[in-house]
């Protein structure tokens, strides 16, 4: 701390995949996930301290049920920093907002069409969906949940712009890619664009074919991939 403000870093992970108590190995899926957890944890306390905050994008906890996962949440719960979490397309045991939130330990937090506001940055953030790839089409059961989710990150970042008071920056989770393969602005990009979001991290992609890996940065806005397998095991700082 320098006079009034804090100095807080900004980090991102996801994909972490926990089952305390219906264990189901990841490795499973390859060499990368073996002892991921503990190197997950390692980095994570030679990195963070109690100011900084750590974003949970998504696919949290392989439970089925609430009362499982929170074994999972608890396992993260003492180590550094505060925590955001946002739902993934696997965290089934995500039924309700006020429910997850009731459960959460102390300097954990759930985002959903809401934001949050930590010194000067604002986190906001929904699960999205798959984004269509050039020339082909989602089923109509995808697009009604890509719509939905479009909608739900413009609630969050109304959220975040009615909190932007002194141009704080915004710091968005989502779990699917907020773009296809290619790359090619869409629906939740150009929200992302008008509303001025700094940073998105995301997650959900999974091995050693994965395209857009790293930073991207597209129209001011930096992208990062923050699935665990991904990144080494290791948490991305994102701010």
């Amino acid at each position: 701390m320098r006079g009034n403000k804090i100095f807080m870093k900004v980090f991102a992970i996801s994909d972490l995949h926990l089952s305390v108590n219906n264990p189901k190995p990841m490795d499973i899926f390859g060499p990368v996930w073996e002892g991921y957890l503990e190197t997950i944890k390692a980095d994570w306390k030679a990195r963070v301290t109690d100011n900084d905050v750590v974003l949970l994008c998504g696919d949290l906890s392989w439970a089925m049920k609430l009362t499982d996962a929170k074994a999972d949440i608890e396992l993260l719960a003492d180590l550094p920093g505060k925590k955001i979490i946002i739902r993934g397309n696997h965290d089934y045991w995500w039924n309700s907002i006020s429910a997850v939130r009731n459960v959460l330990p102390m300097n954990f937090y759930a985002l959903q069409n809401d934001c949050l506001k930590f010194n000067d940055v604002i986190f906001c953030g929904t699960r999205g969906w798959t984004v269509p790839e050039i020339g082909k089409k989602l089923s109509l059961e995808d697009q009604k949940i890509l719509d939905r989710e479009t909608i739900r990150l413009e609630l969050s970042l109304q959220a975040a712009e009615k909190n932007r008071i002194n141009n704080e920056r915004i710091v968005v989770l989502m779990h699917f890619p907020p773009f296809n393969s290619d790359r090619m602005p869409n629906a939740i990009t150009n929200l992302l664009e008008k509303y001025g979001a700094n940073s998105v991290a995301y997650g959900h992609l999974h091995g050693k074919y994965v395209k857009n890996k790293g930073l991207f940065e597209m129209y001011g806005i930096n992208y990062y991939l923050t699935s665990c397998d991904q990144t080494g095991n290791k948490l991305v700082e994102v701010l």
